[in-house]
């Protein structure tokens, strides 16, 4: 017996995925997050309304998490990495590759929108852009006039609300075989809450990608959906290992 226990740790250890596999994984994910999801509002938000922008963003997440979630894990978002991190429940050492795996995804996403956006009918291109491109924004660009204090908030609240569910449903016991969905039905419903305020980031990279081509306003206000997405991720993370993990 303990003659084979050797090859069958190696056997273990090859069938894990590789570092390049991961990234590659979280590249994928975060542009079909980014490309469905932000697609959806340029391209149909006049004919299925917040609803269905809302649907897309979860339908994205569920769809990813069920391809590449076994691979990477399926974060799709920096604020989730970070979340996780804080949680103990993802190595530190591994966060920046893959943050920029997830900046590389959703630059893509965004950049494929623009490039279909080229060959729109006249005048459809510029005008996504003079309007944002789909980005975060408050005062005047948010969606419903909403000030930077509010933006501040229910991205905190809401960033750390969804790290809480994943790091929920995800876990290793007491998580649900339903992970994905629950995962995709949460952030539907987020989106369905804060789209009029702030159009919903919760992720920095679906951030950035959108005010690549938004414009000076979005590049201007983009720190706050860098920063306190960032913020509730590692709130939610803290929370969830102080109150759930703690070993007596």
């Amino acid at each position: 017996m303990a003659a084979t226990e050797p090859s069958e740790t190696a056997a273990a250890v090859a069938a894990q995925p590789s570092q390049a596999q991961r990234l590659a994984a979280e590249v994928l994910g975060t542009f079909l997050l980014v490309f469905g999801s932000i697609g959806t509002a340029l391209f149909a938000a006049g004919n299925v309304g917040q609803l269905g922008v809302a649907l897309a963003f979860g339908l994205t997440v569920f769809a990813g998490a069920a391809a590449w979630g076994t691979i990477s894990g399926g974060h799709f978002n920096p604020a989730v990495t970070v979340g996780l991190a804080a949680a103990g429940r993802f190595a530190w050492r591994d966060v920046p590759l893959y943050v920029l795996a997830q900046l590389v995804g959703g630059a893509v996403g965004t950049s494929a929108l623009f490039l279909i956006g080229l060959a729109g009918p006249p005048g459809w291109l510029d005008a996504q852009v003079a309007g944002g491109f789909a980005s975060n924004g408050f005062d005047g660009a948010s969606p419903g006039g909403f000030g930077i204090g509010a933006a501040i908030a229910i991205e905190i609240v809401l960033t750390a609300v969804f790290v809480l569910v994943i790091l929920g449903a995800t876990h290793a016991m007491r998580g649900s075989v339903l992970a994905a969905l629950v995962i995709g039905l949460t952030l539907t419903l987020i989106h369905l809450v804060s789209i009029p305020i702030d159009n919903t980031s919760v992720n920095p990279a679906r951030s950035i990608a959108t005010a690549i081509f938004g414009g000076a306003e979005p590049l201007a206000q983009l720190w706050v959906f860098i920063v306190f997405p960032l913020v509730g991720g590692l709130l939610g993370g803290w929370l969830h290992r102080g109150l759930f993990e703690r070993r007596s």
